[in-house]
């Protein structure tokens, strides 16, 4: 497995490593700046390819940050690997997974972060929003880069593949055609449908995203609003029943 490296938004990394066992990319975020900061680690397994990636754009030992959506070993199988060769780097999460996972995971103690609460890195402004269950996981948040108007979305619209980098059109078809796709299969029901889910969804709506960084899939450039309220849609149609 090699990473390929791409600039998706000024000074944002998308570190993607196409897993073929899995038929799917895992997507690493990495934000170049005063205090670097890492958006998902990868697999333990992918340690090495991810390292290599990192250290493509920066000296990994320099990284001040390392945060995730919600507790599953892609999103932060590596944590205590990139920890281990960056001395200063403190894992971020929500109030929630510090308090049920990392507090006893992680190697060093973590940072928890209160619902809108700002990660101010240099020249960007990192704000962390408590998502629980959206995309799943009680534990789960996402992250807004304020200064470039990045989403980092996790698992939402989530596609399958091989992909290009980045793309301006098309995102909510493929994770439309993804959730269809799975509904069957053996990671059915993976996006829980509860009272909160559209309203959490249009929340992250009204931030007006111009980048929607996905862990799997291609990066959208475009009207992120847009696309979150139709996939708010797109999920109450065919989940909610």
């Amino acid at each position: 497995m090699k990473c390929r490296v791409d600039e998706v938004a000024a000074d944002l990394y998308r570190l993607a490593t196409f897993h073929p066992e899995y038929g799917m990319e895992f997507n690493q975020f990495l934000l170049k700046d005063d205090e670097p900061v890492l958006i998902h680690t990868g697999f333990r397994a992918m340690f090495p390819v991810t390292l290599e990636g990192v250290a493509s754009v920066i000296d990994p030992s320099t990284l001040r940050w390392i945060g995730f959506s919600h507790f599953e070993s892609d999103e932060c199988g590596a944590l205590n690997q990139f920890l281990e060769v960056a001395p200063n780097a403190t894992p971020i999460c929500s109030t929630v997974g510090a308090i049920v996972c990392l507090n006893d995971y992680a190697d060093r103690p973590p940072r928890a972060l209160a619902d809108g609460e700002v990660l101010e890195t240099g020249r960007r402004r990192l704000r962390f929003l408590a998502t629980p269950h959206v995309p799943h996981g009680w534990d789960a948040g996402l992250f807004f880069e304020e200064t470039e108007s990045v989403l980092l979305c996790s698992d939402l619209f989530f596609h399958a593949g091989e992909n290009e980098p980045l793309i301006e059109s098309g995102v909510v078809e493929r994770a439309h055609e993804a959730i269809l796709a799975g509904m069957n299969g053996p990671l059915a029901k993976d996006l829980p449908y509860t009272a909160d889910t559209e309203p959490t969804i249009r929340r992250l709506a009204a931030l007006e995203p111009k980048t929607l960084a996905l862990m799997h899939g291609s990066t959208y450039r475009g009207d992120g609003k847009a696309a979150l309220l139709e996939l708010a849609a797109i999920l109450t149609r065919t989940l909610a029943a």
